[in-house]
């Protein structure tokens, strides 16, 4: 299996911060910009990043890397330490400046490699399952 990084994150944000108003960047690589095609047209996004410096994989955490917390197991968290180490989340689309996505709620750190960017399915949009 191979996965290349698009792009990386540039962000202020540091472990244990609360990203949910914090506004980042996505620098996309030039040979992907192409991709980004009308992507102002969508309100919200999937990203997909690799935790690049995650400690080796456990099967139970402390969620939030809190001892006080209860273990759990690490499919019921969003702890970077798993087998993988993709990390995934809904953020808010600002604004497009060439490569450059402006976008609020990214929870992953400065440098991080960003695998893939999706639009976000709203309810509205989800197919009908066929029985």
């Amino acid at each position: 299996m191979k996965v290349v990084p698009i792009g990386y994150v540039r962000s202020s944000l540091e472990k244990g911060m609360d990203c949910r108003e914090l506004e980042s960047v996505i620098e996309i690589l030039p040979e992907y910009e192409e991709g980004l095609f009308s992507i102002e047209q969508e309100g919200e996004l999937v990203v997909l990043f690799l935790f690049d410096r995650a400690n080796e994989h456990v099967m139970k955490v402390h969620p939030r890397g809190d001892p006080r917390n209860p273990l759990r197991g690490v499919f019921a968290t969003r702890s970077p330490d798993r087998p993988n180490r993709i990390g995934m989340t809904k953020v808010q689309l600002l604004r497009r400046e060439g490569n450059l996505l402006f976008v609020k709620g990214l929870d992953a750190l400065d440098g991080t490699p960003v695998l893939d960017i999706k639009p976000a399915i709203r309810p509205d949009q989800r197919p009908i399952s066929q029985k």
